[in-house]
Parts: structure tokens; sequence; C-alpha cells
């Protein structure tokens, strides 16, 4: 083979690595001559190919594959000739039939290149060496170092040839992430605090109360860097040491390979396993981002927080998102919008997505923000109107006062700078109190109703737990579930959890405080709307009820008020025969004319309608609940 022929281009590789890469493996194969053939080797053509070589690079400008690996690791001049000897067989086909013939072999040893290469030191091929330990080069036989062939592994070959591609071990859990266009400023600062937590070669672990957006965060960071960001969750890392650290090791390998940052999603991972992970992430070449909470002393990580968006850079971001789907809404609709539902940028491209596929922009963020509450909350999807109210007009004002609080967020927040004085109460905490039946959680669901939003119920007995500090952590998860999905969130009977604090007797009084202090603080710092019902006001903490932007209190229904329920008590068309006159006789509640109303169409479901003796039927059954009869209360 001609030096001409070592010098064509690889099929699919660009000429200039291709050229620089063919003057390589025509040094490989002079410098394997010289050992193979000490006394034949033209050495006048030796010193000629390495001219031509350093005159490609002058002209390149730049480094080629080879020494831009040699430079990353730091390897010593005998260390890259390894490297470069290794690759012999694979790059130019001559040079096994040469090994062969002089050696027995078709490939180098060890033995061999500490013999001819220059400046030889045996630390070079040790499994703690870079060449080891990154998998660039590998003995066949490590039980006979000197005697055992190099190979230089697969993928980089595919490197130095100028092949770009992921390692399939780790093209299987690792996905790239786009950096986002354009980056709202307050990310834009943290983005820029990673990157100088990983100019100080430290892993950046993020955390926030939008998961959605960590991944996003460092990606810009990396994309500031200079570098594409890649996501491995830690769940699919494999559970065994030697099997993740070698998985990790490729990683190295890869990073050395292309300029790239590296984000590990801590969700749904062993706290032992991230812990370990952190621990061993020091190790490799690339910056480095934990993603998630991590429940371990941060020694070898920097807590790097990513907040919420204010609703200002919430709203530019979503006029963005609905300027690159090019999707039309109204003006200042955008504004609206995002001073209710805190979505992540991830689900703001969404969401103008489904605007632009012809969906109203309210009803795109809604259904984009919808939360998941597992066991600890049910959603209501709320039909009750203002019609299906009976209270006092100073009432229904009150309640009213509530939707216009979360309509005109925006405006009042951020355009008239409320939100510049405090970071304390910019969500809205109402109390509904008044005795069982009065109208409190329907009160709450035609305000969801009014405002477009879901109603979310905390399920108490799912979330006060007997352990410390479990109370504290449900409750943590469903405000900010809440938070996420801009719902209304109703905790009934709420004196549960904001009882009065007493003094304290023993750790159960202690660590009851606690729980209520925590409930104060994260109730004032909760951005949505709140609505907690109690039959029993006098209970609730003062400091509490200092917190409240609104208490309503639900009066027992009159006469007058009654006869207004049994009016509306079943739906129009339904043939009933009812005396609402006669019937507000009966003292019982909203919620018991209701009850009463549904009894009775199930007794008359058989016949053509529903008698009057069946409406009293009912509602002798409804009293009885609470031990009375028609005769009193």
């Amino acid at each position: 083979m001609t030096a001409a022929d070592r010098r064509a281009r690889p099929a699919g590789v660009p000429w200039d690595e291709a050229n620089r890469l063919a003057l390589v493996a025509e040094l490989d194969v002079l410098r394997v001559r010289l050992v193979a053939y000490p006394g034949e080797a033209d050495r006048a053509e030796l010193a000629a190919a390495e001219g031509r070589l350093a005159a490609a690079r002058a002209l390149l400008d730049r480094p080629s594959a080879l020494d831009a690996l040699a430079a990353a690791l730091r390897l010593t001049g005998f260390e890259r000739a390894v490297l470069l000897l290794a690759t012999g067989p694979e790059l130019a086909g001559e040079v096994a039939d040469e090994l062969t013939a002089a050696h027995g072999q078709p490939r180098p040893t060890f033995g061999l290149a500490l013999a001819a290469l220059p400046g030889p030191h045996w630390s070079a091929l040790t499994p703690d060496g870079p060449l080891r330990r990154w998998d660039l080069v590998r003995l066949l036989d490590p039980d006979t170092p000197t005697g055992s062939p190099l190979v230089a592994e697969e993928r980089v070959l595919h490197h130095l040839m100028g092949v770009r591609y992921l390692e399939p071990d780790l093209a299987a859990v690792a996905r790239p992430v786009p950096p986002p266009a354009p980056l709202p400023p307050a990310f834009a600062a943290v983005a820029a605090t990673i990157r100088t937590v990983w100019e100080h070669g430290r892993p950046a672990v993020l955390q926030g109360p939008q998961p959605a957006n960590l991944p996003v965060v460092a990606a810009a960071a990396a994309d500031a860097a200079g570098r594409e960001l890649r996501l491995v969750a830690v769940a699919d890392l494999p559970s065994a040491v030697r099997d993740r650290d070698r998985l990790l090791r490729l990683i190295g390998r890869e990073s050395l390979f292309a300029p790239a940052a590296w984000a590990f999603d801590a969700d749904g991972a062993r706290p032992e396993d991230t812990r370990a992970l952190i621990r061993a992430l020091g190790t490799l070449p690339a910056p480095v981002a934990v993603l998630g909470a991590v429940d371990t002393v941060l020694a070898d990580g920097v807590l790097v927080g990513v907040p919420r968006l204010p609703i200002a850079e919430r709203a530019a971001a979503l006029n963005d998102a609905l300027d690159r789907h090019l999707a039309d809404r109204a003006a200042g609709e955008a504004a609206a919008v995002a001073g209710v539902f805190d979505l992540a940028l991830p689900d703001l491209e969404l969401a103008a997505g489904d605007v632009a596929a012809g969906a109203p922009l309210w009803q795109a963020c809604r259904a984009r923000s919808r939360s998941r509450y597992g066991g600890q909350a049910r959603v209501v999807r709320p039909r009750a109107g203002w019609a299906d109210l009976v209270l006092p007009d100073t009432h229904v004002a009150q309640l009213r006062s509530l939707v216009a609080a979360v309509h005109h967020r925006t405006r009042v927040l951020h355009d008239w700078g409320f939100a510049d004085r405090s970071s304390r109460g910019l969500g809205t905490a109402a109390l509904f109190a008044g005795p069982s039946g009065t109208g409190k959680t329907l009160a709450a669901e035609v305000i969801a109703h009014e405002l477009g939003l879901d109603l979310v119920v905390v399920d108490l007995s799912q979330v006060v737990s007997k352990f410390i500090g479990e109370t504290e952590k449900n409750l943590s998860r469903v405000f900010d579930a809440a938070e996420d999905g801009a719902a209304v969130l109703l905790f009934d009977e709420a004196d549960t959890l904001f009882g009065k604090r007493t003094e304290v007797r023993d750790s159960h009084d202690r660590y009851a405080n606690l729980e209520v202090g925590y409930m104060l603080q994260r109730m004032e710092s909760f951005t949505g709307l709140a609505i907690l019902t109690t039959n029993a006001r006098s209970v609730l903490d003062q400091a509490f009820l200092r917190r409240l932007r609104i208490v309503v209190t639900f009066p027992y229904p009159d006469r007058a008020a009654r006869e207004t329920l049994w009016r509306r008590a079943f739906p129009a068309g339904v043939p009933a025969d009812v005396d609402p006159e006669r019937l507000a006789g009966v003292d019982l509640p909203g919620g018991g004319i209701a009850a009463a109303a549904l009894t009775a169409a199930y007794l008359g479901a058989d016949g053509e309608r529903i008698t009057g003796e069946q409406v009293a039927t009912a509602t002798r059954w409804e009293l009885a609940k609470n031990g009375r009869s028609l005769g009193g209360r």
C-alpha cells in the first residue's frame, strides 16, 4: 500500500479529518517498521511523514481527534504513542501483516511498546491509568501485561475516524435535552450559577418545586458552556456497583469524545443510590448535575435552587411559546392566564401547541396543569353555579370577591407592585365557617366552576400521620401539586389541622404545635386559592385566622331560605309533587334538603312521578339521621 493509498478518504469521513487520520496511520506504520525491521526502515521517510502531519495540523488550525483526546486526558507522550500503536492494525491493514511477520501475532504488545517507543513507563497500562480507566485500550490477557496483545476499543476507533454516535449501552438510558430559547431571566441567573459550580469542578444539585424545569435550566447552563446536556434517570442505572461503575466510565469516555454535560434525575431513585452516585460523580471529566431532592449531606455537590417564575416572566414565556407556534390569542390574555396557571416551561410549550391546534388558551393551560395527588386528595370537576347557592347577598358578594382575587392577580400583584413588597401572602386563603349542611363545600365548588379550575379536596385521613414529620411532608406535596395545577384547594373540617396550639406537656404536644406552625407558614406562602371549612370556628388558632383573606360565616337557613332550597331541590322537568311552603317548616339545612330530594327520587323512580308521600318519607329518614322526627328538632 502506498502513502497515497493510506491518505485516501474513508467513506463518510470529512476530507480534512480523513487526511489527518491517514497521516497518523502512516506514521504508525513507519514506527512499527522501525520496531520490526530496524535496519531496513527509511528514517527519512518517517521524518517526512511527520513533517506532512505537522503541516496538515497547521493548515487545519485545530488538533486531531487523537491530539484532543491526549490533551483532555493529559496523556504522556508514551501513553499517546501506546494508544496510537494499539490502533495501528485497524487503521492501516498492513500493520497487522508486518507485526505477524516480525513477532508472530497481528497486534502489538505492551512489551513491544516499552521496548520501542520513547519515554516508556510501566504506569501507562495500570488499571487506574487513563488508557484503561476510560476503556481506551484493553489487554486481551490481563494476567500477562507485557505479553498481552493491546486492543483499542471499537468506540475509540470510530471516534478517531471522526464518526460520532452514542455508546449503545448509554443510548439505552440517556436522552439529549435541547436548550430552551429564550430562557426567562430568573432561570438565566440560575443557569449562570450552575456554570460557576461546574467551573469549580463540583456537581450541581438542582432542587425546586417544579421538577420539569430542572433539566431545562441545566440544558441552558450546558449550552452556555458549549456542551450538550444528556439526561439519565438514576433509577435506570444498574443496581450492582460494578455495573454502575462501568456505565459511569462509559459516560466519562463519551465526555472525552464530545463536549457534553450530564444530568442525573433522582426522581424515583432510592436515596442510598443517589448518595453513592454523587460520591462517584466527582471522577467524571465533564460537568454534572443531579436533579431532584437529595436526602444527604452535600459534601461533594453544591445545592442550587430553581424557583418558580414570577408572573411577569411566566407571561412572557407563554407569549414567546405562542409566537413560536403561531397561536392566536386575545391581547393581554397570556398575562391573565399566567397569573393563574403556574406551568413549567415544557408544559407552557405543550399548551401553546394545543392552542395552535384550536384549543382555547385557558382550557389548554388547565389541561396541561393538572397534577397528580395520589391518595392524598381527590379531584372534583365542579358543575354547581351561583344559582345553586341560597345565601344572603352579602355572603354571595364575599364569595364573588374570591373569584375576583384570582382573576386579577396579575394586575394587583405585578402591575400594581404588591408582590414587590413581600413574598408572603400572595395567595388567597378563605375560611367558610358554619353548621354542617349550610353550603360550605357547595360554595367552594361554585367558585372553582366560576374560575374554570378543578376543585381538589384534601383527604385528611391520608395526610395526617402519626409519624413525626410525615404530616408536613404530605401537606407539602399537596400544596406544591395544587400550585402547579392551579386548582382550588379545599380542606374540609380544617380544625383537624388548624387547631389551637397548646401548652407543651410532652413530646406529642410539641410536635402537634410544630405541625400547626408549619401549616401557618405554608398557607402564607401558598400562591393559589385555598378554602378551609369548619363547623367549629372557635377551636381554630388565632394566628391562623389573622392570615386569612376572608372569612364567610354560613348561616343556618331560615324558613324563607328553606323554601327556596326546596324549590330548587329537584332538577327542572322532574315530575315531583312538592309543597315547598309546607316543607319549609321542616328544620333541615340545605345539605339535608338536597339529600332528602335525592332519596325521594330513588323512591319514586319506579313510577311516573315522585309523590308527596315519598318526599315526606325521605324527609323523615333525613331527620332520623340525627335522632329527630317531624315533630321537632
